[in-house]
């Protein structure tokens, strides 16, 4: 593979689908023969920098042609009574859409990946998409994202709270 973008989404999905961690390849390539190697060290490191994956670069992308305001990241949302619904990719709270990347469809091995629970509360419009979907179909998921805020402009927001969600891997 000769494309950093490739070697980028490569390591990335492996890493995402539980294949290997960051540290595994990073004591991999420390082992390996530097020939043939730029390219992944370049991945690894940014890795290790905090860079996020394919999947979060490719909803970023959407986010920003999207022309909507720009939503909290990895938020996890609760009801009034402080009871989780799940964590969003993205969360608008003032009119209460959110994404929810599915990632769980493309598992290799679905013994592997559990399957990801829907965020489901009151009032709550929810956007599933695929990461296949983020990557091949983005004007779909812009559009799909301006009609459900279109909708939800319609009615007030859920009552739901949000805090920080856990990091992306």
């Amino acid at each position: 593979m000769d494309e950093l973008q490739a070697v980028r989404t490569m390591i990335h999905d492996a890493i995402h689908r539980g294949l290997c961690t960051p540290e595994e390849l990073r004591e991999e390539l420390a082992q390996a023969s530097t020939i043939g190697s730029a390219l992944p060290r370049i991945v690894i490191g940014a890795l290790q920098d905090g860079v996020d994956s394919a999947v979060d670069q490719w909803l970023e992308t959407v986010l920003e042609r999207s022309g909507l305001p720009r939503p909290m990241r990895r938020t996890e949302l609760r009801t009034a009574d402080g009871e989780s619904v799940g964590v969003a990719d993205a969360w608008w709270p003032a009119v209460g859409v959110a994404i929810q990347i599915r990632h769980d469809e493309v598992a290799l091995e679905q013994v592997k990946v559990p399957e990801m629970p829907s965020l489901i509360a009151d009032g709550l419009i929810v956007v599933q998409v695929s990461p296949a979907r983020l990557r091949d179909e983005p004007l779909v998921v812009i559009q799909e994202l301006r009609a459900a805020h279109r909708r939800a402009r319609q009615r007030p927001p859920p009552e739901l709270g949000s805090a920080p969600g856990a990091p992306a891997a």
